[in-house]
This record gives C-alpha cells, structure tokens and sequence, in this order.
C-alpha cells in the first residue's frame, strides 16, 4: 500500500508560541486573548490549560476557576506569522512542504520510496525533532500518513498531542469507528444535523454511504468529493480564485457609536485597499454589514466601475454609510466584490485606465502604500483613525488565510 500524503498539525499553536517566547511558561497553563480586556474570551489555549477543561470561548474569569494560576497573554499575530515561517523552514530540511492549509496545519507530498509506510512514518518523526530542535522544544505536532489531505488530517487527530498515525482503506472504518462524526473535518454542526436526519448517526454508517447519497445529504457534489476522499481516493478540484476579501471587528468602547464605527469601517476598507493593490486585482462591488443591539443586523451593497483607488472606496462607504441608522454597534464588516486582476481589465474610454494599467491615481496609493512599508504603520494615512485602534485590525490570522508581512504595516 502507497501512502500519498503526509500531514502535520501543530499543537495548541497560539499557546506554544508564547510559551516558546517566554521560557517561564513551558509546563504551565496558558490561555490567549484578543486582547486582555476584563472577562476576555480565549482564542486559545495551552495544554496544560486544555487538561483543565479551558478551551475557545471560555471567559477569562471562568478559565480561572477551572486552572487557578492560569496566564493569560494577548494575541500576537505578527508573532505566530513568523513562527509560522519558521515552522516551514525548519520542516523543508526534510520535506517540501506543499500545501499551509492555515497558519498551524501542513501537507506534503511523498513521493517514489517516501510513500512506504515506514519511510512515511520515520519522515514525520524527523519533522517533529526538526522542529523542537530548529524553532522551540517548546513547539510540538502531531502528524497523519494517509491517502489523501482529509484522511491523513483524521490520522494526525487520532494521537494528540504530538501524535504519529497512519490510515489506509484496508482498516477503514474500523479503525476510526470510535470518532463522532463532527470529529471529521468538513463535518460541521449544521451539516451533522442533515445526517442525522438521513439516519447517519456514526462512522460506520457514513462510510457505507453511496456517492448519490452523499450529495443527496451534502446537496452538492462536496457530498461525493467528502465520501469518495474517506475511501482513500484522491479527488481532484480546479483552482479557485478569490471573488472578494473582507474584513470585520467587533466592536468596544467609543467605537460603538456610528460616528465611531464608521472610522473602523474606513481603517477596514483602507486595509483591503492596500491588499487589492498588493494582489494586483481590481474590485467593482462593495458591501458593508453591521450588527447593533437595537435593529439586529443589516446590510447594503454598491457596485461601481472597477478600481483599486483607495479614494473611490472610501467615497463609495460614504454613501453607503449614509443608509443606516443604527445605534449601539457590536460589529461591522466590510467586503469588496467582483474582482479580476489588472492585467486581465478593459481600459474604459471614460477614465484614464488603458487595459492592463492602472490610473494615476491608482499609482499615488500604491506610493503610499511603499511609504508606509518602509516608514511604518499610518505614516500616511488616509484621513482620521478609529478613536479606539485594535491591534492587528485587517491583519489577523483567519481560518485559511495567513497575513502577509505587509498587512501588519499598512
């Protein structure tokens, strides 16, 4: 049997971070915050802290009663990028690297002899010992051979932390029958709703699934593409392409008042300004979105010629802002849609824009932009900031995207 993919996810990632950065914290339970407000909530924990019943979402106060003697530390997302990069060159000196699926989770492709289960295996092991001996001893993963990506995920979930597994179709179901079923990743709490409704209450039972069911349950092909990945099949999808970015903050102090969270709309849309340019793309619809406590949440959407001209943006959320009237704010969110790229743009006989290039104007923010890389944050800027500023604002680490180490200067 032929193993295909070598996957590696790294243990409680945020809180090993601050526990390679502070030496003191190694052995003790950690728990990271947004920001260390009173009664913050996690994003993450340590697993010492874990052990203890501290997981996301848990408050502050309440993680102290679970783990007395707790630490908390704030988020650092510039920090995690790093180790991130780190992490990548450390594993390259024994395997390429093919895929960050996220800031903290890895695969790789084994190729002629590596894919022999022992060989496979004995790779993960020296990824492991590469790590702990070139990043932090304080940095463990835990890694899966398998097939495909989500077999070998479910693999490396199977001993944590620090696990090294193995699945193939020969011990399939058996060997994962023990799982819940949003255990599995791709498996979320909506989608385990719809197959309980059609009887699938375990492993087992999803394992035995035909394709036609599948997508029946999924109401897509993702259905098929999920089933026929946990038979051991590679499934192969075309690239896909962004068609929009967006940003959103919760929303705290002098920021919930329009007035404010119309400044942390701009500081938004500026960051994606900067990131349209980055990425040579072009956007052509706008959307903002808010959630306040007295009308629930609300939204409107503009489009407009395509642009990358941060001036044309915020020009554009000015009238949109103007359509809302909420008050007492919680959160907002801004994307920009209908992207392509410049090079594959029209020119418009109504602008200075010629196919493929950028109007003046375009160019000025993109000097900007080079200003503010090589002076610093705001050494520009774009009109007034938020009264209250939130660290890493358009620059955290989300599910799937990691930050580049531009968005934490502009």
């Amino acid at each position: 049997m032929k193993f295909n993919t070598l996957f590696f996810d790294m243990n409680s990632y945020f809180a090993s971070v601050v526990q390679a950065e502070e030496p003191d914290l190694r052995g003790r339970p950690v728990g990271v915050v947004t920001t260390m407000a009173q009664n913050a909530a996690c994003i993450a924990a340590s697993i010492e802290a874990k052990r203890k019943g501290v997981g996301m979402g848990v408050r502050t106060a309440a993680a102290q009663k679970l783990c007395p003697g707790i630490v908390f530390r704030p988020a650092k997302h510039d920090v995690f990028v790093d180790y991130h990069h780190r992490i990548r060159a450390a594993v390259d000196t024994v395997i390429p690297i093919d895929k960050a699926h996220s800031v903290d989770e890895f695969s790789c492709r084994l190729l002629g002899r590596q894919q022999d289960l022992d060989i496979a295996l004995a790779l993960g092991q020296a990824l492991q010992v590469a790590i702990k001996e070139q990043v932090s001893p304080a940095l463990g993963c835990s890694v899966g051979v398998a097939q495909n990506k989500l077999l070998a995920k479910i693999a490396a979930e199977l001993e944590k932390p620090n696990g090294l597994n193995w699945l193939s179709p020969q011990v399939l179901p058996d060997k994962i029958a023990h799982l819940a079923l949003d255990d599995l990743s791709g498996i979320s709490r909506g989608m385990l709703r719809r197959l309980n409704r059609a009887g699938v209450y375990d492993i087992p039972s999803l394992y035995h699934l035909s394709p036609k069911a599948a997508r029946h349950i999924w109401r897509s092909v993702e259905g098929e593409y999920f089933l026929r990945q946990l038979h051991g099949e590679t499934v192969l999808r075309p690239p896909r392409r962004h068609s929009s970015l967006g940003h959103g903050q919760r929303l705290t102090g002098p920021n919930c008042t329009p007035s404010g969270a119309f400044l942390v709309a701009r500081r938004l849309l500026v960051k994606l300004g900067a990131r349209l340019r980055r990425e040579s793309n072009l956007a052509g619809m706008l959307n903002v979105s808010i959630h306040c406590t007295a009308y629930g949440r609300g939204s409107y959407t503009v489009t407009f010629a395509p642009t990358q001209d941060t001036f044309v943006l915020l020009t554009q959320l000015a009238e949109v802002w103007a359509l809302f009237s909420a008050r007492h704010l919680k959160s907002i969110s801004v994307m920009l849609g209908h992207l392509q790229s410049v090079e594959a743009t029209m020119g418009d006989m109504f602008s200075d824009r010629t196919a493929g290039t950028k109007t003046g104007r375009e160019n000025l923010c993109s000097a900007i932009d080079g200003l503010n890389q090589r002076f610093g944050q705001d050494t520009i800027r774009f009109g007034e900031l938020p009264r209250y500023k939130v660290p890493y604002t358009g620059a955290k680490i989300a599910f799937g995207r990691i930050p580049d180490a531009e968005d934490f200067l502009e």
